[in-house]
């Protein structure tokens, strides 16, 4: 059986994880080593912008530094 995880990108904020898909999700960082994830919250914010004084989780600071990233994926070819 095969499960989409949709990850989505908000414009001008975090990347944002659902964890409400029965999908377990472990974060850990470069040696391995696991984050304590929040129980009970439906997704995982991640942030983008550098400024988020509890990294690598969002808390907002993107609002009040000037991040912009507006971008949006290609549209899947038209076919026919």
């Amino acid at each position: 059986m095969s499960i989409t995880l949709t990850i989505r990108c908000r414009e001008n904020g975090p990347v944002i994880i659902p964890r409400d898909q029965g999908v377990n999700i472990v974060l850990t960082d470069h040696l391995g080593n696991p984050y304590p994830l929040t129980e009970g919250k439906p997704n995982l914010s991640l942030c983008r912008c550098g400024a988020s004084a509890s990294k690598p989780f969002c808390d907002g600071a993107h609002k009040n530094c000037g991040f912009q990233a507006s971008g949006t994926a290609s549209p899947a070819p038209v076919t026919t």
